[in-house]
C-alpha cells in the first residue's frame, strides 16, 4: 500500500508564490483546525472538522465573504454571511444529514464559551458534502461531542489532510479524496500576508494535474470503481487571510476560491454544493486594502486552493465502506508516469 503524500512531496508544485511554513490554513496566525473521524464497523466512515478562529474569543465577529458556485448544499448561517458580511463561530464541516445536529451542537458550544453568557442571538456556520456512497448517512452518527472534539482538540501546525474528519468518506475526481490544506505568502502594499485554505472535496469531474487529465480508468482504477454514482455531491472551501480586507473584498477573494475548482477538472455540476467562505482575521481599526492591491491575494487563493484539493486527494486511503462500496486512492506513481509522459516538470 502506498504511503499519503502530499503533492509537493510528489514534486508536484503549484504556483510561483512561496508558502508559509506548513503549507496550511493554520499558517494565518490564530486559527487552528480540529478533527473528529468516525469509523464504525462496515458501514460508517464520516466525521467532523472544525476550522477555529482564535480571534473571536476577543472579538464578537471577523469579516467575511461568501461565494455559492452552485447552491444545491446545506450551510448552515450562509444568509447572515451574506447580509452583515461577518462571521461568529468556528466553521464546522461534516456529513449533508449531519448538518443540522452539528449546528445545534455548535450553539451550544458557543453559548458555554466565556463572555457569551447573555448572548441570544448567534449564527452557527455548519458546512456539508454528501458522503452517502461511502457511509450511511441515514444514521446520522454525528453526535454533539463528535463536533465538541473537533472545537476543543483543534490546533496549530500541519493538520492531518485525506480520509480524516469531515473527508472520511468523500471522493473527488473519480477518486478517494478528502480534507485538503496549502497556504501562500503574498507581497502586498502593506506588506506580506498569508492566505491560507482548507477544502473537503467531493465533487465530480476528471482529474488534472498540471494541466494534464488523470482519468481514473488511465492509472489502473477498476472500471466499478470510477463510475459516478451519481454527479455532483459537492466542495466546501474555507478560506483564512491575515490580509486587512472588508467583506466585499473577501466576497471576491470566495469566487475566485470557486474558480480553482476548475484548475483540478471539476465539471460544476448541477447537483454540486459548491461554497467558499473567506474571512479575515487583521483588526479591522486601519481602512481595509486598496482594490489594486488584491490581484496578489487573487493569485494566492487560486493556487492554494488548487494545491489543497491535489493535497486532499493524495493523501487519501483506499476506503471500503456502506454496502461495501469502495473509492480507490490516486495512484501516486502511475500519475507521476502520466504526467513525465506529457514532460510535466517534477521537483524533488
Amino acid at each position: 500500500m502506498q504511503e499519503p503524500r502530499r503533492a509537493r512531496e510528489l514534486g508536484i508544485v503549484v504556483g510561483k508564490m512561496p508558502t508559509g511554513p506548513v503549507n496550511a490554513i493554520t499558517d494565518v496566525p490564530g486559527v487552528r483546525v480540529g478533527h473528529t473521524t468516525l469509523i464504525d464497523g462496515d458501514d460508517i466512515r464520516t466525521g467532523v472538522t472544525a476550522i477555529v478562529p482564535d480571534q473571536l474569543t476577543e472579538r464578537r465577529a471577523l469579516p467575511a465573504g461568501l461565494d455559492v458556485g452552485n447552491g444545491h448544499g446545506k450551510l448552515v448561517g450562509s444568509t447572515q454571511v451574506i447580509e452583515l458580511g461577518e462571521i461568529e463561530t468556528p466553521v464546522v464541516l461534516t456529513a449533508t444529514l449531519s448538518t443540522f445536529r452539528a449546528a445545534d451542537a455548535l450553539v451550544s458550544y458557543m453559548l458555554q464559551q466565556p463572555g457569551r453568557e447573555a448572548v441570544q442571538s448567534l449564527n452557527p456556520l455548519v458546512a456539508e458534502t454528501n458522503d452517502g456512497f461511502l457511509s450511511d448517512i441515514r444514521a446520522r452518527p454525528v453526535r454533539a461531542e463528535h463536533v465538541f472534539g473537533a472545537l476543543t482538540g483543534a490546533r496549530g501546525g500541519l493538520p492531518a489532510e485525506g480520509a480524516v474528519g469531515a473527508g472520511t468518506g468523500t471522493a473527488a475526481l473519480g477518486f478517494k479524496a478528502g480534507v485538503g490544506t496549502s497556504s501562500r505568502t503574498a507581497a502586498t502594499a502593506r506588506g506580506s500576508v498569508t492566505l491560507g485554505v482548507l477544502v473537503q472535496a467531493n465533487f465530480s469531474g476528471v482529474l488534472q494535474v498540471s494541466g494534464v487529465p488523470i482519468p481514473a480508468g488511465k492509472v489502473g482504477v477498476p472500471a466499478v470503481a470510477h463510475q459516478p454514482e451519481h454527479p455532483g455531491n459537492s466542495c466546501v472551501i474555507v478560506v483564512a487571510t491575515d490580509a486587512r480586507l472588508d467583506a466585499r473584498q473577501l466576497g471576491r477573494v470566495a469566487r475566485r476560491a470557486v474558480f480553482a475548482m476548475g484548475r483540478v477538472g471539476s465539471d460544476f455540476a448541477g447537483g454540486s454544493g459548491d461554497y467558499a467562505l473567506a474571512f479575515s482575521t487583521a483588526p479591522v481599526d486601519t481602512p481595509a486594502a486598496e482594490e489594486g492591491d488584491l490581484e496578489p491575494v487573487f493569485a494566492a487563493v487560486l493556487e492554494a486552493v488548487e494545491e489543497a484539493l491535489l493535497n486532499s486527494l493524495f493523501m487519501a486511503r483506499t476506503t471500503v465502506g456502506f454496502q461495501g462500496h469502495v473509492k480507490y486512492e490516486v495512484p501516486h506513481d502511475r500519475m507521476l508516469d502520466l504526467l513525465r509522459a506529457h514532460c510535466v516538470e517534477l521537483h524533488h
